[in-house]
């Protein structure tokens, strides 16, 4: 098992652990959490693998949501980790922070999974154990102060090409397919054009955990069909 197996292993296994050390959720909260899950695992890892290109999605390790939080449901071999997000990836304070319809398929390179997929499981493995949107918040901000949020790593990026994505009650749907390049927010939008008028970069800044994401549309979804025209609603 390569460094990076065992980072991912360990990562999901801490995920599940942590879930476990509270028992298994209080019913109302299980109540609650029904919405976000899927059908089967076998659909949520179908669902995963439309993140990205075949040629990337089919060599990486896929991850499940149920339950117990996130699980390695099969081993890849290229760094590459492909899951579907649920709402909590959004800032607190977000209107969608608990849109059960939120489905993001993402499959993050070594050093995002390392950094952003990180972070994104420990929010996870709060809600599982009853967190409210302020407990989340507020936790983000003490392990950021803590230093215990690392910034992205150098070189952090995902796919987010799935044609099933569901992204936001607004807006279009599906979103355009488009890429993400991760830094810490000392790194300035401008520094990349974001957001100026012809620029097809588009940034976005969390507000708690100090990431700046930088989001490249591009033309095709992973299946190789090609994208509609692109809304400039960023999700």
């Amino acid at each position: 098992m390569g460094a990076f197996e065992r980072k991912l292993a360990v990562m999901a296994a801490a995920s599940i652990a942590a879930a476990g050390a509270v028992a298994q959720p209080a019913h109302g909260t299980m109540q609650r959490l029904a919405p976000y899950m899927s059908q089967s695992a076998e659909s949520e890892a179908a669902l995963a693998r439309t993140a990205a290109p075949v040629t990337v999605s089919s060599k990486a390790d896929i991850f499940v949501f149920g339950p117990s939080g996130y699980r390695r449901y099969s081993k890849g071999s290229n760094g590459f980790a492909c899951l579907v997000e649920r709402s909590w990836a959004k800032d607190p304070g977000d209107p969608e922070f608990w849109n059960p319809r939120m489905r993001a398929p993402t499959c993050f390179n070594l050093a995002a999974a390392r950094s952003i997929l990180s972070s994104y499981l420990d929010r996870t493995k709060w809600v599982l154990a009853g967190a409210s949107e302020a407990d989340v918040r507020d936790r983000v901000q003490r392990n950021v102060k803590a230093g215990k949020i690392a910034p992205p790593r150098s070189g952090a990026m995902s796919y987010m090409m799935s044609k099933q994505q569901y992204l936001s009650d607004d807006g279009g749907h599906p979103w355009h397919p488009h890429v993400m390049f991760y830094f810490p927010t000392s790194v300035a939008s401008g520094s990349w054009g974001a957001n100026l008028e012809g620029s097809p970069v588009i940034s976005d800044i969390a507000k708690f955990d100090h990431v700046i994401t930088f989001m490249v549309p591009v033309a095709h979804w992973s299946d190789g069909s090609p994208a509609a025209g692109m809304s400039r609603a960023r999700h």
